[in-house]
């Protein structure tokens, strides 16, 4: 076991940084940042590369950590670089350890501090490029399984397109209607509310962090104590549409589909339930719709943004423009979408058991 600063020198000042307005799209280098993305974009410059990889690349903000092979311009703010002092070191292995500290999220502040107080396993080079082995392979299996899951998404985007044309231009000339007029639409209940009532019974309480863009994510769904009137209000059924209320600019109106809800599962004042009338507009189809540009850009063009973040609120989803294509057509885009799921399913589960095994792993080698 070694403290941060025993193993690493932190080489930020030797990189010339790149604001974000000069990003290309294409270029000789690549541009690295404190984003979730690999790489933020790129540049033709020369003066100024880092050429010192690989390193380990921290985000002072988000607390994101990468590892960089190849070289590199910084990108704006909040990058921090980290080189090994140890010449006999493989950075890999200091990139699974630095993934697996646990650092406190205090905003949208600078986190190093923490950082720099970790200590990490430093087994010799020999112990740790077997460990790096064996959690490339694990890794590479869950990559895998994503790409496998999003050729699918591709397909079920295709195939929409395919049927119901672009839906921004409308090019298949589908009436429109509001998306209030099509649905029963209510928020959540509020955690730490006062409650009168004395029988309270405890139920499954689904969260902002449990809806995904397409579907449910149910490992981390928590439980709340909630009267039986408000179970009866607001119990998810099977085919009820969840929407988030906020979030990233580029994730706002995510949206998801309840297969099969826990019983008597209830949800968060943050999330919207939408439960529409299937005789108009069917699940299937409205949670695609969302993932087009016709949605996206409606709720970007009413969403209150704040450092970073947007939201809506249920005026502005209920003014939602929506189009209507027959029902037939859209029961058969639900028909081809529901087989497709069986594969996704099988991928899925085979996607969570590979990253059971891997933190399962990080748990093992790091503690």
């Amino acid at each position: 076991m070694k403290y941060f600063n025993e193993i690493f020198i932190d080489k930020t000042k030797y990189g010339v940084k790149i604001q974000t307005g000069e990003y290309g799209k294409q270029g000789k280098h690549i541009i690295v940042d404190q984003g979730q993305n690999q790489i933020a974009g790129y540049t033709d410059r020369e003066d100024g590369l880092f050429e010192e990889v690989p390193v380990i690349i921290f985000g002072d903000h988000t607390r994101v950590i990468k590892y960089i092979d190849q070289p590199f311009f910084l990108g704006a703010d909040g990058v921090k670089v980290l080189r090994s002092k140890d010449g006999n070191t493989d950075y890999k292995y200091l990139y699974y350890a630095l993934k697996n500290v646990k650092i406190p999220n205090t905003g949208y502040n600078r986190h190093f501090k923490w950082l720099k107080e970790s200590k990490i396993e430093y087994p010799d080079i020999k112990e740790q490029r077997k460990i790096v082995r064996i959690l490339d392979k694990v890794s590479d299996i869950i990559q895998n399984r994503k790409r496998e899951l999003s050729q699918l998404d591709d397909l079920v985007r295709a195939r929409f397109v395919e049927m119901f044309g672009d839906m921004f231009l409308n090019t298949m000339g589908w009436q429109e209607e509001s998306l209030e007029s099509l649905a029963d639409i209510v928020s959540g209940i509020t955690k730490g509310r006062k409650i009168k009532e004395k029988k309270l019974i405890e139920v499954p309480y689904m969260a902002v962090s449990n809806v995904k863009n397409g579907y449910i994510d149910w490992t981390t769904v928590k439980t709340i104590e909630a009267t039986e009137q408000e179970i009866n209000q607001y119990r998810l059924l099977p085919d009820d549409v969840l929407m988030t209320e906020g979030g990233d600019p580029d994730k706002l109106g995510r949206g998801a589909i309840i297969r099969e809800p826990l019983e008597n599962c209830i949800h968060q004042n943050h999330i919207f339930r939408v439960r529409l009338n299937e005789s108009i507009v069917l699940p299937d189809f409205f949670e695609e719709y969302l993932q087009h540009q016709r949605a996206k850009r409606y709720f970007l063009g009413c969403a209150k943004q704040t450092t970073g973040i947007a939201s809506i609120n249920m005026k502005q989803l209920s003014a939602l423009p929506v189009l209507i294509p027959p029902l037939k057509l859209q029961q058969q885009f639900s028909d081809f979408v529901r087989e497709l799921n069986k594969s996704k399913d099988s991928v899925q589960k085979a996607l969570d058991e590979a990253q059971l095994l891997f933190d399962s792993l990080m748990q093992q080698y790091f503690g």
